[in-house]
């Protein structure tokens, strides 16, 4: 059966990923994505947004897939964004080895903590910095806690010992104390593994899991906490492979942190980080769940148990009908075959009644004349004074006749009550051919959604993946290019880029590119402390050069120098600042005389994915199978986006043609300085 839920490894593994990657974020929004599930969106600098999901009772990890948010947020999600929005995540922790974590944030309110707790139903918990419960997802009085606004939250009671914690005395004393259980089962309950992690210790041990607590000898028992602390260390120590088990047709079975001897007969995926695995993990498990949804499969089938269910008490109403139908027949024609014997009976008991005789007295004559064998056929059994019925049994069938009835009207009393079970029976055939109609036809549609379910999930994970955000580096949100020799080389695209890019992006290490034209962007080689050699210089140059208002002018070349980052400035030589985007230089500069505007856009072919690049004409040559080389010009917009893509499509192959020619120009715009120029060169 596929994994439903976090295990305590899975939370610890979680934590301390996420420790190194959510720490000092900013939450920036949150999101309410179902009764159940939340989704922060984070923010730290230097790093891609990171969104992190948390579903109580479920999971929680980090997600690159952004799902449809509700168009109206929840109440409780509107009380957490006045909390916690653009405040500081600090910290992250499991509480004590158990299926809570702890998020504590630092906003204007001062420090508050949200708790998840992912056992049972689940629960999403703010709370103050004193601990009083500020909103709840699911508020509730409980046996040994209560999670109710205003009062202090308390952590459930430990389902067990702390492994980590646990000494090798204390788990033979655990044992001792249970033992009656078997192995498993203490291991899972008492000391919060689960049964994943408990059958794997034992597994990994040779001790039988069905083995009770009372037949482990000292040597078992030790060999069991030795194993139990190697899976621990892996956690402790963060030694893990993440990777996500599939069954033999290659359905996701488990997501774990690494990987266990009960799984080794599986195949698996591997991934880098256990988030990573969680997310692809959960994202599949959550369409199924979508399909299910949508398709109503649960209440289908939930319908059809009912009708069969139903079925049964008609066949058995049924069977009841036609055996009464045919007993009361049988009757009514045994009284008429036997009535000299039974019409006796009746005549000495109505007899009796008229002389005034006690009915025991009767009751004695008639057993006295039947053991005489005066009655022919031996047919009273007993008399019923209430009722004043006689019991009697002929060849073999027990019935009773009323004294206050002739014989006639019995016998027509017991063919009455035939007919009325064989029309009760008709109505019972009708309902029960009608139940199976409605059976077949469920039975049927259920058929048909059972084959959907093996098609939708994966319409929906297509959809689920056309969402999924690639994070872009910071780089990618100005203009870029990587030079032949392999260096990052990043331009401004306006005052408030030019800005970023040389106060938070450039090191003392990096050169600084600028064209000696008013208004060109600063360009930066990023040197991550690795020698720049001239063809990089050359190439900086002409992206300084290309991207300049020269270009824009139609020039055919123009003059471009590079600094180090210590001689930028706000403070111009008189003195005076420096406008927004704009920095005074102090100190000589290198000059790279008379450099032409050119640039190149090519098609680079990634593992059979066709992706446009663009900048200096040697590195994207180097890079791209096909490529053109645009001037300075008066074609402008659409007009020349049109052409490049157009002249890069003819030299392509039909198929791959047929999809460039469809690509949005728009994939090309920022490689083309100004949106202006011509065509000089295909090859």
């Amino acid at each position: 059966m596929p994994k439903k839920e976090f295990t305590s490894f899975d939370v610890a593994s979680v934590v301390h990923e996420l420790k190194a990657l959510v720490v000092n974020s900013r939450v920036n929004n949150i999101y309410q994505l179902n009764e159940k599930t939340l989704l922060l969106k984070l923010h730290k600098t230097n790093t891609p947004p990171m969104r992190l999901t948390l579903e109580a009772g479920r999971r929680f990890h980090l997600t690159t897939y952004a799902l449809e948010n509700p168009r109206t947020p929840p109440a409780f999600c509107m009380a957490l964004r006045k909390y916690l929005r653009n405040a500081w995540l600090l910290t992250v922790d499991q509480h004590e080895f158990e299926r809570v974590a702890t998020f504590t944030f630092e906003t204007k309110m001062g420090k508050l903590q949200l708790i998840l707790e992912l056992f049972g139903e689940g629960n999403i918990i703010l709370t103050s910095g004193r601990g009083e419960i500020l909103q709840a997802l699911a508020y509730k009085r409980m046996r040994d806690r209560n999670v109710i606004r205003g009062e202090v939250y308390r952590f459930p009671p430990l389902s067990g010992k702390n492994p980590l914690g646990t000494t090798r005395k204390e788990l033979s004393e655990l044992f001792e104390k249970s033992s009656g259980v078997e192995v498993v089962r203490v291991l899972a309950r008492s000391l919060s593994l689960g049964s994943v992690y408990a059958e794997e210790t034992l597994l990994q041990a040779g001790v039988d899991k069905g083995r009770l607590c009372k037949s482990l000898t000292e040597t078992e028992i030790n060999i069991i906490y030795d194993t139990l602390q190697i899976l621990l260390s892996k956690i402790s120590a963060f030694e893990i492979e993440p990777n996500i088990v599939l069954d033999e047709k290659g359905d996701f079975v488990d997501a774990i942190p690494f990987r266990l001897k009960s799984y080794e007969a599986c195949k698996s995926q591997t991934y880098t980080s256990i988030n990573q695995a969680l997310d692809e993990f959960y994202l599949r498990a959550s369409a199924e769940k979508a399909v299910e949804t949508t398709l109503g499969t649960d209440k289908l089938q939930r319908e059809s148990d009912r009708l069969k269910r139903v079925l049964a008490e008609q066949e058995h109403a049924l069977r009841d009908a036609e055996e009464k139908s045919e007993l009361n027949k049988q009757i009514g024609n045994m009284i008429y075959s036997h009535s000299n014997e039974i019409q006796e009976l009746l005549d000495k008991f109505n007899k009796a009644k008229l002389e005034g005789k006690k009915w025991d007295s009767a009751i004695s004559e008639v057993q006295t004349a039947q053991a005489s064998s005066k009655i022919v056929n031996k047919v009273f059994e007993s008399f019923d004074q209430r009722n004043l019925a006689i019991n009697l049994c002929v060849e073999k069938l027990r019935f009773s006749v009323n004294l206050r009835k002739t014989l006639f009207e019995n016998a027509a009393e017991f063919f009455e009550l035939g007919k009325k079970a064989k029309q009760k029976g008709t109505g019972a055939l009708q309902a029960l051919e009608e139940s199976r109609r409605r059976l077949t036809e469920l039975d049927q549609t259920l058929r048909e959604k059972e084959q959907e379910k093996l098609v939708k999930p994966a319409e929906l994970l297509e959809d689920f993946v056309k969402r999924k955000v690639e994070n872009k580096e910071w780089y990618e949100k100005f203009r870029w290019f990587t030079s032949s020799e392999g260096l990052l080389v990043v331009a401004g695209k306006d005052a408030v880029s030019n800005e970023v890019l040389v106060k938070k992006h450039t090191n003392k290490d990096d050169i600084v590119f600028h064209a000696d034209v008013t208004g060109a962007p600063f360009v930066v080689i990023k040197t991550e402390g690795r020698p720049v050699g001239e063809q990089t210089l050359r190439e900086a140059s002409e992206f300084a050069a290309a991207f300049s208002r020269a270009w824009r002018e139609g020039l055919g070349s123009a003059d471009v120098y590079w600094i180090k980052p210590e001689q930028l400035g706000k403070t111009g030589p008189s003195g005076e600042y420096v406008s927004h985007g704009a920095f005074a230089v102090i100190g000589k500069r290198n000059w790279f005389r008379g450099v032409p505007l050119k640039v190149a856009i090519g098609i680079a072919d990634d593992d059979g994915e066709l992706r446009f690049v663009g900048g200096p004409v040697d590195p994207v040559k180097a890079r791209a199978k096909l490529n053109t080389i645009v001037l300075p010009g008066d074609l402008m917009g659409k007009e020349i986006l049109k052409r490049i893509l157009h002249s890069l499509a003819v030299k392509l192959p039909k198929e791959q043609r047929e999809r460039v020619a469809k690509a949005s120009i728009e994939r090309i715009r920022e490689f083309v300085p100004y949106t202006k120029g011509r065509i000089t060169e295909v090859s």
